[in-house]
């Protein structure tokens, strides 16, 4: 069975929501970027779980010259979920903590992505945390709903 087939299979299904070979995760937010942000964050903050950044893409490509359409990154985690990975495989610190994308496309829709920890898990080739990687990824829907 491929990554794709197996993640699939353990996400929550529906027309909003698609995750690729690449393992990404890509939902369509029912709300304006800066609602979507500002949902998730609250989300996050709502569970205990740490907050780290908020990176306008947008505004360091204007700085740099370069024209973006509206791009957030959003960094949060909970070290004591998060650096079990790294106990398992330390090149999982590519993918800790969690990073969530926030986007508006060429028609104004706007998107979350992130990356599938399924797919993170065979990536990093992480088979001893089957439960961590369950409730990140219950933790991650539960956020990610707040904006459908």
């Amino acid at each position: 069975m491929t990554m794709l087939a197996w993640a699939l299979m353990l996400l929550p299904s529906g027309p909003a929501m698609a995750v690729d070979d690449d393992g990404v995760v890509r939902i369509k937010s029912a709300h304006s970027m800066p609602e979507t942000i500002k949902r998730i964050k609250k989300d996050v903050a709502d569970k205990g779980i740490m907050f780290f950044s908020e990176i306008d893409q947008s505004k360091l490509a204007a700085d740099a010259g370069v024209t973006l359409r509206p791009s957030t990154l959003i960094v949060f985690g909970n070290p004591p979920l998060g650096t079990l990975f790294l106990t398992s495989n330390p090149s999982a610190g590519l993918d800790w903590p969690v990073r969530v994308l926030v986007y508006q496309d060429e028609k104004g829709d706007v998107w979350v992505n992130y990356t599938d920890f399924t797919w993170i898990a065979h990536r990093h080739g992480i088979m001893d945390r089957d439960d961590a990687f369950n409730k990140a990824s219950e933790v991650i829907a539960s956020i990610t709903s707040t904006v459908r």
